[in-house]
């Protein structure tokens, strides 16, 4: 059996392109270059992501602006940020995973970012929140109300109250923006 060969730059796009994590290089929030993980991950060919915006992985515009938001001072302030997020599949289910960002340019952090992420399974213990937690947190960030994710969830709305409550506590947080920005960062 032979061995094929490969030369540095093959090498180079093999990695990026069959690399465990998907892995996304963007220019203001446009995506330039994607590896087959990432369009594995979110269910879209290649040529159907270049050029296009990261929106289309958000509900809306408010979903997208506020995830934008809360990581942006933290990349501003670092150069990298990290946070556990959900995002749209092609076929408008949402994942969990563990996304990373650093910028190219830190005088303007969204102009060049290389971006990672990586699926989190329901069952992986490593996360901090519980199945239900994450889809409480998820409708939260999405701008639900207790009434409408209890709704969603087929539960009372005290239930996802106590719920709130107890992500609150976990994390130390007076409100739920704090506890929504506590749970998007990840410290560097």
């Amino acid at each position: 059996m032979t061995s094929q060969k490969f030369d540095t730059d093959d090498m180079t796009a093999i990695a990026f392109d069959r690399a465990p994590v998907g892995l996304v290089l963007t220019e203001n929030r446009m995506i330039r270059a994607s590896n087959a993980t990432f369009c594995d991950m979110v269910g879209y060919e290649k040529p159907a992501l270049l050029g296009q915006s990261f929106r289309m992985f958000y509900k809306n515009e408010g979903e997208f602006s506020q995830i934008r938001n809360i990581g942006l001072t933290h990349l501003m302030e670092k150069g990298s940020y990290s946070d556990e997020r959900l995002v749209r599949h092609k076929d408008g289910n949402q994942f969990w995973c563990r996304f990373r960002a650093i910028t190219l340019t830190p005088d303007q952090p969204l102009a060049r970012t290389i971006l990672s992420f990586a699926y989190i399974p329901e069952h992986m213990p490593s996360t901090s929140l519980t199945r239900r937690e994450r889809q409480v947190v998820g409708l939260l960030s999405q701008g639900m109300t207790s009434k409408e994710i209890a709704r969603k969830l087929s539960l009372s709305p005290r239930t996802i109250e106590d719920y709130r409550a107890t992500l609150r506590k976990k994390f130390g947080t007076k409100n739920t923006t704090e506890l929504l920005a506590q749970l998007m960062r990840l410290e560097a």
